[in-house]
Parts: structure tokens; C-alpha cells; sequence
């Protein structure tokens, strides 16, 4: 009894759908004919503004629509890639006197310490020195020898003058003069070297600096013996007193790194002690030849270090750009990779676009490394550039790039 009557529901579900459907056919009829007009208008408009390939350049009209799926970027001057050689800092030699004994002798005394500043004159250590005070001995001696030359031969000029002497005797004079005043010479420059006169013997020899500087090294002790002959070549100095705000900086550089330092460079110093800040240094001297063991080119520059933050013999990283690898980037969407090469789209003027390969150096975060291909400042296109692409190998003749 049931089966008729649910028969007939489904019968009328059915009708339903069908009518929903068919309603639904003549309610979207007019907007597909519509649309269907709209591309048969648009392939019309498309065959007027079609591209054209002029030149290897692929040319739109300025009111072609198809422009407007394009945008462009200009070629920018990418990182500077930076070169690190590694250092050390040293002395600056125009500016450090490093002091050895010139007399044997003992230290009775020592009046500066390492980080005190001293004058030109100033005295650093007293030595009881027996040879310091023969050499003074030496200057007595020859002041006196030069005093009876001189009174030998004013007194035979005067008799030479009156014909009672002979020239003979007047040219002796005149010699032994000349060499008393040499022998003086020679001993009281000696003593006065060193920071003695020649007017006493007390063999006490002041060591006195000779520059205005700090005192960095201070390696005697009172009552240490000193002997010039027994010093050996790798023997440290007495004193070693330089000017700290003016530093030299020693780096070493491969072969391959040549082509990026010149002399006067500003170089970018960078040490653990001060991680946070960076120092300047300019590029004075490059060594001519290669140190055949390790390989590498001496390379010496100069550091202001006025604040006095980096000190002698610390390590050093210095930091210069890399001329070698100096180039242009672009938009990793730029790029179309065709037949193995990389090519770009260049915007020579507005609405055209020549085709033009690149050699990349590499990719990175979205960035292209280029080497040539393009120039600084030129405008590439980074969206569209497939669709452009297409266009170029259909008008083209369907031929790879």
C-alpha cells in the first residue's frame, strides 16, 4: 500500500530538481552570451594590440592592456663583499726607541715605570758604569790636549809672524791642533750620547729618553748587571717607550687578495676585545714579494688610536671590500632560466622590453648576484616575465631563446 504513494514523492522530488534546473539554465543564459561576446571582442581588440618583435625587442602598443601585467625593477650595485685578513697590531717604529746599555755596568736605580709618560731628556734609570766614566775620562783628557794645541799654535803664529819661527814648525802646529779638536770632538760626543759631561768623572751614567712617549716595556731591575758584549741578538731592551695613540696594524694577504688593497685604503679593523666597535686603518705599505712559506704578501698599515683601546700585539681581523667581486643585483623574479643560460627583460623605454642575457654569480634570499648583462640603474622586469617570455618565443617562431 505504501509503494505507490512513495513512488509518487520521489516522482515529485524529481520534477522538482528538474524545474530548479532548467530554471537555472535560461537564468544564466543571457550572462554566458554576454560573456562569450566579451572574448569574441577581446580577441578582436588583442589582434590590434598585439606585440611585435622588433629588433629582438618585443614592442607593445602604449594603450595595449597586456602592460599593465608587467612591473619592473632597476638594476641596484649589490653588497659590497668584504674580504677578512687576519693581523696583528705592533709599534709604530717611526715612533718607539727601544734601549740597550752602551756601558757596562749596575743599576743603582730606576725611576720610571711601565705606563708612565716621559719627556725627551727625562732620566729612566741611574747605572754606576767604570766604562762611562773611562769615556768621560776620555773627554777630560782631550779637552786638555785641545786647550795646549790651541795655546801651541797661537803662540807660533805670533813668533811665526815675527820671523822667529819656521813655517815647518807652524804646520806642525796646525796639525796637532786639528787633532786635539777632532779627539775632543769624538770623546765629548760620546759622553754626551749617553747624557753625561765632559766637565766630570763620577761614572754615573743617567739614562735619559730620547722621545716624547709612554714607557711600555721596562725589562731591569736595581742592582742587575748590564754587559753590551754578552747581549744576544734576541735580548730585550732596557726600555722600550713609543707613542700608543699611532699604532701599526701587520696583515697578511693571499695572492688572490692583491687586486683588492691599494696604498692610502681605509681598512675596517675588528678585535674580540671590543667586539661591538670597529677601528680604522689606512693601507701605507705593500710588501713585493711573497713569503715563500706561507704564501702570503706582507701588508702594513696605520692605526689612530687615540683612546688607546687597542694595544700592541693584539689580533686583529681587518675587513675590506672585495674588488674582485664587485658587481650588480637583481630580483630572483627577473631571472628566466632558458637553455642552461639566465636571461633578464630589459625596459629600453616604455612598452619595450629587449630579451638579454646575464651571467649570475649566485642567488641568495631572494637576490641575484649579476656580473654582466646589465648596467647599474637600468629597470628589468620581475612580474609578467613568463607571460613575457611566451610572447617572445611565439613571436619568435616558437624557437628556445
Amino acid at each position: 500500500m505504501n509503494a505507490p504513494g512513495l513512488r509518487d514523492g520521489r516522482q515529485h522530488m524529481f520534477s522538482m530538481r528538474e524545474r530548479v534546473v532548467r530554471a537555472a539554465v535560461f537564468a544564466i543564459a543571457p550572462a554566458l552570451a554576454v560573456l562569450v561576446s566579451a572574448c569574441d571582442n577581446g580577441d578582436a581588440k588583442s589582434d590590434v594590440a598585439r606585440p611585435r618583435l622588433e629588433n629582438g625587442s618585443i614592442v607593445f602598443r602604449q594603450d595595449s592592456p597586456q602592460l599593465g601585467s608587467f612591473a619592473t625593477e632597476p638594476v641596484k650595485a649589490s653588497a659590497p663583499q668584504l674580504l677578512r685578513l687576519s693581523g696583528r697590531l705592533v709599534w709604530d717604529e717611526n715612533r718607539t726607541v727601544r734601549l740597550f746599555p752602551a756601558f757596562a755596568g749596575r743599576v743603582i736605580h730606576i725611576l720610571v715605570k711601565a705606563g708612565d709618560r716621559v719627556k725627551p731628556g727625562q732620566t729612566l734609570a741611574m747605572l754606576a758604569s767604570p766604562d762611562f766614566g773611562q769615556a768621560q775620562a776620555d773627554a777630560r783628557r782631550a779637552q786638555s790636549d785641545f786647550a795646549l794645541a790651541e795655546k801651541n799654535l797661537n803662540r807660533l803664529r805670533e813668533l811665526y809672524a815675527a820671523g822667529v819661527s819656521s813655517r815647518k814648525e807652524m804646520i806642525t802646529a796646525e796639525a796637532d791642533y786639528a787633532r786635539a779638536e777632532a779627539e775632543l770632538t769624538r770623546a765629548a760626543g760620546k759622553v754626551k750620547l749617553y747624557g753625561g759631561g765632559s766637565e766630570s768623572v763620577d761614572q754615573n751614567l743617567a739614562l735619559a729618553s730620547p722621545i716624547d712617549g709612554v714607557v711600555v716595556e721596562r725589562n731591569i731591575n736595581p742592582g742587575q748587571e748590564l754587559r753590551p758584549d754578552l747581549q744576544l741578538a734576541n735580548s730585550p731592551p732596557m726600555f722600550v717607550i713609543t707613542d700608543p695613540s699611532r699604532l701599526w696594524v701587520q696583515l697578511d694577504a693571499t695572492e688572490s687578495q692583491l687586486a683588492s688593497l691599494k696604498r692610502g685604503q681605509v681598512v675596517r679593523l675588528h678585535s674580540s676585545a671590543w667586539p661591538e666597535e670597529s677601528f680604522e686603518a689606512t693601507v701605507e705599505t705593500i710588501s713585493d714579494f711573497i713569503d715563500p712559506a706561507s704564501r702570503t704578501v706582507k701588508v702594513r698599515g696605520t692605526v689612530i688610536n687615540r683612546d688607546r683601546k687597542l694595544k700592541g700585539e693584539m689580533f686583529v681581523t681587518a675587513e675590506l671590500p672585495d674588488a674582485a667581486r664587485a658587481g650588480l643585483q637583481v630580483s630572483e623574479r627577473a631571472l628566466v632560466l632558458s637553455g642552461g643560460r639566465y636571461y633578464v627583460f630589459v625596459e629600453e623605454s616604455p612598452g619595450r622590453f629587449a630579451w638579454s642575457e646575464v651571467k649570475v654569480e649566485g642567488v641568495r634570499d631572494g637576490v641575484a648576484g649579476v656580473v654582466s648583462g646589465v648596467d647599474l640603474g637600468q629597470k628589468v622586469v620581475v612580474e609578467g616575465t613568463l607571460l613575457l617570455h611566451r610572447l617572445y618565443r611565439q613571436l619568435a617562431g616558437g624557437a628556445p631563446a
